[in-house]
């Protein structure tokens, strides 16, 4: 199924010319209503909207750091000066956890939580939401903007079960007595789940799920993970990804499984770049770049070339499903990046080697760093976790992991190994990179 067959399966051609109109709108619009890009684009010497151009002209506007959209909050609060829509029209204000300081704030207005569902809803659909299904959700959507995916479940005519984050006995017991379809909950907890299950002696198959659909993190697209959840549970998974400052669920994968499809079509344009030097990247099937996003209809809080961090594989070809959108296979993310030695390594791109390893392996690791900081000096240490059972690993499984990161990621790693259970799990997102005991 496909939620909008005439955006979805729209001539890539014609999706730029409307883009375009949109785009010239927007411009206006921020000229006319956001002191912060009026300041930002006349500093960088475009006077006025018919300056800035259209799509083709993208490249040469100013990116927008997520630290400058810290910065306009902490100067103007709450909203800060990019703050574009009558605060009276605002419907609902979304939150960062604020862990570090006080939360980012995303308000939105009505129009643009209904693009906010428009958008969600194309991506749900992909991943196999329909109607008349039984979904249950981990995420702890509150006062985040995953909170806004609550609204499009329903919207779909989905029964949505949200047990939330922290109780995975309550969970299993969902799973057993209302037997959803569908589990939405990031690839992780799904593996951390499956581990349970195995020890209670539950089998995972006979639950009912059919559907398993993550996000919040990196690890639905990598093959071993994928592979060892749709066996233990005997559904198919299917992967999504958004960013909060522009959309929830922005992408979502098809039944070919093949890359998440992008939803945000007449709402928000999508670049690619290098992640170094900011330039486009022509986008071809099997390209890599950082994904940029530029609002097309957002009234509150509009984003311009907005940089992601996250790094993809992109492909631009017709799909097996009709859709001619884009499609992604996210890789990592640049807050989650180590350089060894001039060679960028992703600690998902590491678990996905280590993956290879399983059953000898959990296919848990954690990368522990000598040093702060993204550069690195080799080998990298990295603890993998050994697979359940009283039998000692096999003789040489280090050294032959070793191998497989130097081989596939051509990076030198010091792999440990470390008893099973002995490395965290989280019933959210879990952590693959540990600077605690770092210099």
């Amino acid at each position: 199924m496909i939620f909008q067959p005439e955006v979805e399966t729209r001539d890539p051609a014609e999706q730029r010319r409307l883009d375009d109109a949109a785009l010239r709108r927007q411009l206006r619009y921020l000229f006319e209503r956001s002191p912060f890009y009026v300041g930002k684009l006349r500093a960088a010497g475009f006077g006025d909207a018919a300056a800035c151009g259209g799509v083709d002209d993208l490249p040469r506007l100013p990116f927008t750091e997520k630290d400058e959209i810290r910065a306009s909050q902490a100067e103007t609060p709450p909203f800060g000066t990019h703050l574009a829509a009558d605060p009276a029209d605002l419907a609902r204000i979304y939150s960062t956890s604020g862990t570090t300081g006080d939360p980012c704030y995303m308000p939105v207005t009505a129009r643009d939580l209904a693009s906010w569902i428009e958008i969600s809803s194309r991506s749900y659909t992909a991943t196999g939401l329909r109607r008349g299904m039984r979904a249950v959700s981990t995420y702890n959507a509150g006062p985040f903007v995953a909170g806004a995916a609550l609204d499009t479940i329903a919207s779909l005519g989905v029964c949505h079960i949200p047990v939330g984050t922290g109780n995975t006995q309550r969970l299993i017991r969902a799973l057993q007595l209302l037997r959803p379809e569908a589990l939405l909950c990031t690839p992780s907890y799904a593996v951390h789940l499956s581990e349970v299950l195995a020890e209670r002696g539950i089998a995972a198959d006979g639950l009912g799920v059919k559907r398993i659909c993550v996000a919040g993190e990196p690890g639905g697209g990598e093959a071993e993970i994928r592979a060892r959840l749709e066996a233990a549970f005997g559904a198919k998974l299917c992967e999504a990804m958004g960013i909060g400052d522009v959309s929830i669920s922005l992408w979502g994968e098809c039944d070919a499984q093949q890359g998440m499809h992008f939803g945000g079509y007449d709402h928000v344009h999508v670049e690619l770049v290098d992640p170094a030097t900011g330039e486009p990247v022509e986008k071809t099937d099997g390209a890599t770049g950082e994904l940029v996003y530029t609002a097309l209809t957002r009234e509150a809080a509009p984003l311009l070339r907005f940089r992601s961090r996250d790094h993809v594989v992109w492909w631009s070809s017709r799909c097996a499903c009709g859709r001619t959108t884009p499609r992604v296979r996210c890789i990592g993310r640049t807050d989650d990046l180590v350089i060894v030695r001039g060679v960028n390594v992703f600690p998902s791109a590491v678990r996905a080697v280590v993956a290879g390893f399983v059953p000898q392996v959990s296919g848990a690791i954690l990368i522990r760093p000598r040093v702060r900081g993204v550069r690195q000096e080799p080998p990298l240490p990295v603890q993998v976790e050994v697979g359940p059972g009283d039998a000692p690993p096999p003789e040489g499984l280090a050294a032959a992991i070793e191998a497989a990161i130097r081989t596939t990621l051509v990076a030198t790693a010091r792999v440990t190994l470390v008893p099973f259970g002995s490395i965290g799990r989280s019933e959210y997102k879990t952590k693959l990179l540990d600077f605690s005991d770092a210099e």
